[in-house]
Order: C-alpha cells, then structure tokens, then sequence
C-alpha cells in the first residue's frame, strides 16, 4: 500500500486515528481526535493495568497501581504546601521510580513541571530553577547536594524534596519508598480542571552552545505523542501487506534520561496507554545492559544510535540471550545505514527512526522495518497530524522535492514557545510553524532527510560539506563505530573537515586508510584533512548528541 492509502485507510471517521481541527494560539490545526485530553487523564487511565509492572530498578519493582497511589499521594502533599496551577516544580534525578511519580503529581495540580539535567552542575542546575522561577523542587540525593551551595540564591524556591536521602525534606518521609506505595491509600488525584492547551512543562533544549531555552510544552503536545507512536506501528504494518497489531504490553530498557523528550514523551506517554514495562538503569553500562535484557526478557530498546554500535560491538555479546529484542529505536542523533542493516541481520530486530527535537515534544517522523531498511539514511516521513516544508534561506521561499533547505515543522506537538524567551520564540516560531535549524530534503513521497544541522554544515572554499554525509561513510568502514566531523579554520578557504572516530575493539584504522576510504566514495574536497582518534566514545551530552566542541582541542 502507499503511504496516502495507508493514511486514508488508518486515518478514516471512526477509526483509530481519526483526526480532528482545533485551533490552536489562533492557528487552526489536525489533531488526533481519540488523545487524552490531558497527563491526569492519561494517569488515571494507567489504573487499567493494575498489577501490571510500570517501572522496574534494581530490586524496586513498581505496578501502575501502586505508582498512580504515589503520585496521588505526592499530589495531596504539594496542594497542602501551596502548590496550583501555573506554578512550577522542577524535577532533578536520574531514572527512578520516583521519576514519573513527581511528573504526574505535579501537572495533575495543573502546575508547570520542570525536568532539569540530572548530569548539570550545581551551578546549571541553579540556572534552570532561577530560570524557570520554580516554587518547589524535588530532586534525589546526589542532586541535592550539588544544588545545596546555590539554595540562597534561589528565593522563589519554598521546597525543596528529597529522595533517597539520609535528612532533610525526605521523600520516603512523606509517601514512602517504592516498596511502600502499593499499600498507600486508594485516592484518586485532585479535581483540577485542565484544557488540553494548558502548559504542562517546561523543558530545556540540550544547551550545545549557549545558554540552554526552556521550551515551554502543553499537555496537547504530550497527548499527541501516544497516538503518532502507536500509527507508525500500525503504518509500517500495513505496508508490509499485515494488519495493524492490537496494543499488547512489553518490556522495554529506557536508557535515555525521562528529561529528555524522547524518553518522557516520545516513550514514556504511550507506554502508560499500552501497559509497557520500563526497565531503568542507574547509568550506562553495555555489559549490565545486556544482562537485563536477557534477565528481563526485554523486547525493545534504543535511544540514540552509540548504544546500538555498543551493544553490537561489545566483544563479549554472544555471552547474553539477546533473542527477545523485537525493535530497537532510536532518535536524537544520526545513523549510519550500517547501523541499520546490522541491527536486522544480527538481532533479526526491527530497526527504528524517527525525527524530533525538544520544540516539538519530540516525534515528528518516524518508521521502522521495511521502509526503513529500504531507505535508511531517512527519518521517514511525518505522521498525518504534523506538515514539513523546506524553506530557503530567505526563510520565505518553499524549495521544490528534493532540494536542501531549512526544515520547518507544524502540528499540535509544537511547544508553545520558549520560557521567558519573546524574542527568541518570535524568531523561532512563525504562524504555527517551528524553525528546527536543521538541513533537509523532501523526497516525492514525503520521506524526511536530515542532511546536518545549519550550524554543523562545512563550507570549504565555497562549496558545502554535510558533515552527516561523511560521517555515514566514515562508519561504513569495519573499524569505525563512532565518528563526527568538525570545522577546522582555514586562512584561504575558510574552513576544512576534520574527523574524530573511535574503533571497534580489537579493530586498527590508520588515518591515511580512512582518508582514502572516503575519498573513494565522496567528492575529494569532503575528504577529511586530519583525522584523530578516541580510545572511548566521542563526548555526548544527556540527550545523545555529540558536543563537537569538545572535540576542537584535539586538533590544536
């Protein structure tokens, strides 16, 4: 089937993924018709699953019920201290179980949370709570402490609640720990009336360069991401000649941090409709990885790209049972089309993609299977409820399929601004329409192509260098399995590429090797000029991305 019968056939009155217009900040927009009207909503819906395991960490094993108790509970407690609509609660910790607790406690209140960088320093995380003007703030230990020596500064911040900590505002103290709160009392969350368009969050960008902008998302924009999820299963299912499958719980590993739009939103919000388990992990470690996914018979992973190479390379890999992954997904950065092939051959797993950023609560495009090991240099193409144009760099004029331009995104996962940021949302957001900053093509079937980001693309001597496309090649060659490209001044042609890569273990690359390798399959002006190497993975930030300005001091 055609991607256009596929939606025509999903997208039909009365089905599934009927759509509807609303107007929104006066723009009229599709809309999934069947989404939640709101996160209380969606949490209270959760209570479907009973016993079922929502969140398993460590020996902490959590059902829906028991967490809806928590969040219930928590929600009670910050009403007593003054908490409502509008006000801001910031949350600072890793994956815990007491994670999406405070996240549905809080905009249950119909207050603004805030998910701050668990990997910030004291200083970053003061900003974000100055920044945002958060009333309260809860947090787990290790956070707290690096947040201790700026609490004076911080005047709009009443409370502070802490999680796993020996004193103070303890967490435990209030609701109880993990293993307590399927004894909490059945109470339901507060009445709090909540319009689908009201704010939810406020989320800040990954902060590559400069200071980070907190991205301000509505309770619509996290809404939408259940349903755009589940239609690009059910789309892939039918061009592969199948009917769509009925929701079916299961497990997955979430190794992306819960502040990170991919991991909350794109993640996270369908997991509470379909009843999938989220097994979460203290921090990264490939061999621990593996082990839960054999010990939890987990079905599907991801997060960016550097995981699966890991997992793929990782010498003692034959150890582990692997065979229960289904899918493995992944967003927030580039793959090569290895990557993609390799996933399918070695784990007979479906590979996954998709585009999205922080302005748009993340899914915009998407696909797995097929279409994407038929094209997988691709992000795929939108879902019905979102439109993509490429525009020129006069930033009015629409270029035609195919040609490469700045993309531009619209639909109802568009955030609604930046937090205090006028002059930056004005500049960013147009008619409905967010600037992604991002270098892309459409082609005639309306499959997405990221060739770099704007500020990423090399110009050397007048001519254009995506640094995606060298990058794609350097991971062609057997040895490589991580690589970025960077600009290097030049006093004649402005700039030239270099590489940075890491190797696969027990692997050798020299560096002319590589330089021959990509000057055999691309134009000899992309060749890099140098090119270093890093005995471990390039340096990322928490949402995947790798800060290429860190890699700058290895060539100077």
């Amino acid at each position: 089937m055609s991607l256009a019968e596929v939606d025509a056939l999903l997208t039909a009155p009365g089905a599934r993924f009927e759509m509807d217009e609303a107007v929104i900040r006066g723009i009229p927009t599709r809309v999934w018709k069947n989404a939640p009207p709101s996160l209380p909503a969606l949490a209270r819906f959760s209570r479907v699953h009973g016993d079922r395991l929502f969140t398993i960490f460590e020996g902490e094993r959590v059902s829906f019920e028991a967490s809806f108790r928590a969040a219930a509970a928590l929600a009670a407690e910050l009403e007593g201290r003054g908490i409502g609509k509008g006000d801001r609660v910031a949350i600072a910790m890793v994956n815990l179980p007491e994670w999406p607790v405070a996240f549905f406690a809080a905009t249950a209140l119909g207050a603004i949370a805030v998910p701050l960088n668990a990997w910030w320093t004291g200083a970053e995380l003061a900003f974000g709570l100055a920044d945002s003007g958060a009333k309260a703030l809860i947090c787990d230990a290790p956070r707290h402490a690096r947040i201790a020596p700026h609490l004076g500064a911080l005047p709009d911040l009443d409370h502070v609640i802490v999680s796993r900590a020996e004193a103070g505002d303890r967490l435990e103290d209030l609701i109880g720990g993990p293993r307590d709160w399927a004894g909490l009392p059945d109470a339901d969350l507060p009445d709090v009336a909540i319009d689908s368009d009201d704010e939810a969050g406020i989320f800040y960008t990954s902060g590559t360069t400069g200071k980070p902008k907190g991205a301000l998302g509505t309770h619509r924009n996290l809404m939408t991401n259940i349903l755009s999820s589940a239609y690009v299963i059910a789309r892939a299912a039918l061009r592969r000649g199948e009917a769509p499958p009925e929701p079916t719980p299961k497990v997955g590993l979430l190794v992306i941090p819960l502040f990170h739009v991919t991991a909350l939103s794109a993640s996270m919000m369908g997991a509470m409709v379909a009843g999938n388990t989220a097994v979460f992990m203290r921090k990264w470690d490939t061999l621990e990885a593996m082990r839960l996914i054999e010990r939890e018979r987990v079905q599907i992973t991801g997060g960016v790209p550097a995981i699966a190479w890991q997992i793929l390379e990782h010498p003692d890999r034959d150890r582990f049972d692997l065979s229960s992954l289904e899918t493995i997904s992944y967003g927030g950065a580039p793959s090569a089309p290895e990557l993609v092939r390799r996933i399918h051959a070695e784990f007979g797993a479906l590979p996954g993609n998709g585009w999205g950023m922080t302005e748009t609560m993340a899914t915009v495009t998407a696909h797995i299977g097929e279409d994407y090991l038929n094209r997988p240099e691709s992000a795929g193409p939108p879902v019905p409820v979102a439109d993509l144009r490429i525009v020129a760099a006069d930033g009015v004029t629409e270029l035609a399929t195919g040609e490469v331009g700045e993309l531009w995104a619209k639909g109802p996962q568009i955030v609604k601004g930046y937090w205090n940021r006028p002059e930056a949302t004005a500049e960013t957001f147009v008619d409905g329409w967010v600037r992604t900053g991002d270098l892309a093509r459409l082609d005639a079937e309306g499959f997405l192509t990221i060739v770099d980001r704007a500020k990423d693309m090399i110009i050397r001597g007048g001519e254009n260098i995506y640094s995606i496309e060298v990058e794609n090649v350097l991971y062609e060659h057997p040895a490589v399995i991580d690589a970025a490209l960077i600009a290097l001044p030049h006093k004649t042609l402005g700039e030239e590429p270099a590489a940075v890569v890491q190797l696969a273990p027990g692997m050798s690359a020299g560096e002319e090797e590589l330089k021959a390798w990509v000057r055999e399959r691309l134009a000899v002006f992309k060749t890099p000029v140098r090119i270093a190497f890093l005995d471990a993975p390039l340096p990322r930030n928490a949402n995947g991305k790798i800060m290429k300005s860190e890699l700058k001091a290895l060539f100077a």
